[in-house]
């Protein structure tokens, strides 16, 4: 049987280890913490479901359990700082081995929120003891105490549970690796279901053109479905009624934030929790792009006439739903565009589809075939003359050209009825057409927004 492309083979080839991304760690943490809620005991290690089925068990680094009378049993787990991971009784690793995926998260190499570096032990505040409400994290061998100014228990007077989970990134190069994930979870009132909110260290977005209104935690689309679900089979399995607030901190996520582009969108106070299948995917240029070639050579000896580039999960799933293609059809093309169409040109299919999301297609738009977010940019600039073209105001030009993000500008002209997706799918096929020219390949492109719905085609 042929060998698998994608990310199955871009680990396998490579040798380096996954990690897990911000929202799985939160899921997580939001587990173990509403067991608590309603048991009086944690799961530890505590297994989760990921978005593709996969079931990878992560150990606690810190837990706390109040009654509401301002004493909270367990330990309260501390970070030592930015990118490191905490020293202390060897709760155990962020999580066990062995499934593959891929996230476009936090950091250097913008496939996912991990950071290179050693597996490392989970780290605690020492034995059983207490730590007053809402308490800074203690540290030690045994019983102690931690008062006052972290910030990540719940109410005053409320029944809450913390668990903490520390990120492993596995051999991914991010700022997160280490971090210290919490979740925080007491009862909400009745009919609420979830409610997110924003503790210390993750952030609140305060710009249009992201997935999430202005004012909502910085808790992405997909985390937020992914705690939905454990906590609503948490209160299937304990009797509980799933209306809950659920508060997500991380350790200096603040000060860690500002090694990433979350102030310049407008997402200010701390991270993202970030993810769309839960799996870091370790970010090797060389391993990545040999699995894109393996992936064509696959492709082709299947007798594949069609084949489909895509820049994530999200975007892999829309080529499906539109063209029906088979798995061994879909080459993982993260932002390697030209890598895609460098060897399709060589070795070539009857037709490409290059499907991905609105800002990395525009990049491709504008002559990039590299669409990592280090080696080219979102032109605002080239949108906003697209616009133009497309029958855009001056009015809404300047819109365009002042927007915060590319999903903000698409979002604006969609509303004024200009076709900006359209004209970015046109132009990134002129760009791919014209890499692949002397080749026998037809090309159409999908754009989509980050909920995979399509802002446009060519």
């Amino acid at each position: 049987m042929a060998e698998a492309g994608g990310r199955a083979a871009q680990l396998k080839s490579s040798g380096l280890r996954h990690g897990w991304t911000t929202g799985a760690c939160a899921t997580a943490a939001a587990t173990a913490a509403y067991t608590a809620l309603l048991t009086g005991d944690f799961p530890d290690p505590v297994t989760i479901t990921l978005p593709k089925g996969q079931q990878p068990a992560f150990a606690l680094a810190a837990e706390a359990l109040t009654d509401g009378t301002g004493s909270a049993e367990g330990r309260a787990g501390f970070a030592a700082g930015p990118a490191s991971v905490a020293a202390g009784d060897g709760t155990g690793s962020a999580g066990a081995e062995g499934v593959t995926g891929c996230a476009d998260e936090h950091g250097g190499s913008g496939s996912a929120d991990g950071t290179a570096g050693a597996e490392g032990q989970a780290g605690s505040a020492g034995g059983r003891g207490s730590a007053a409400v809402g308490g800074s994290a203690g540290s030690g061998d045994g019983p102690g105490s931690a008062a006052g100014g972290a910030g990540w228990g719940g109410p005053v007077g409320v029944s809450w549970a913390m668990a903490g989970v520390v990120k492993d990134a596995g051999d991914d190069p991010d700022v997160t690796h280490g971090a210290l994930v919490r979740a925080t979870v007491w009862h909400g009132a009745p009919g609420s279901g979830v409610v997110f909110r924003a503790g210390p260290g993750v952030g609140t977005v305060t710009k249009a053109g992201l997935p999430l209104a202005v004012g909502e935690p910085a808790i992405n689309p997909v985390p937020r479905q992914m705690i939905r679900d454990a906590v609503a089979g948490v209160a299937a399995q304990h009797g509980g009624t799933g209306d809950v607030v659920v508060q997500v901190s991380v350790d200096h996520g603040e000060e860690i934030a500002r090694s990433t582009w979350n102030p310049r969108l407008g997402i200010l106070g701390g991270l993202s929790i970030l993810g769309t299948t839960g799996i870091v995917v370790p970010y090797s240029c060389s391993a990545w792009i040999d699995s894109i070639r393996r992936g064509v050579d696959v492709a082709r000896a299947a007798g594949r006439t069609h084949v489909a580039g895509c820049t994530g999960s999200t975007s892999e799933k829309v080529a499906v739903a539109v063209h029906g293609l088979p798995e061994d059809a879909l080459l993982d093309m993260g932002d390697f565009a030209g890598a895609v169409l460098k060897y399709l040109k060589r070795h070539p299919v009857d037709r490409l589809t290059v499907a991905g999301g609105f800002a990395k297609l525009s990049k491709l738009a504008a002559g990039h075939l590299d669409l990592h977010s280090s080696r080219s940019q979102v032109d605002k600039g080239y949108l906003a003359g697209l616009a133009r073209t497309g029958g855009a105001s001056e009015e809404l030009v300047a819109a365009v050209a002042a927007a915060n993000t590319g999903l903000e500008a698409v979002q604006l002209c969609a509303a004024a009825g200009v076709p900006l997706g359209d004209l970015v799918a046109e132009a990134a096929r002129a760009t791919a057409l014209g890499v692949l020219v002397g080749a026998p390949v037809a090309v159409d492109v999908i754009c989509i927004d980050r909920a995979g719905n399509i802002v446009g085609r060519a």
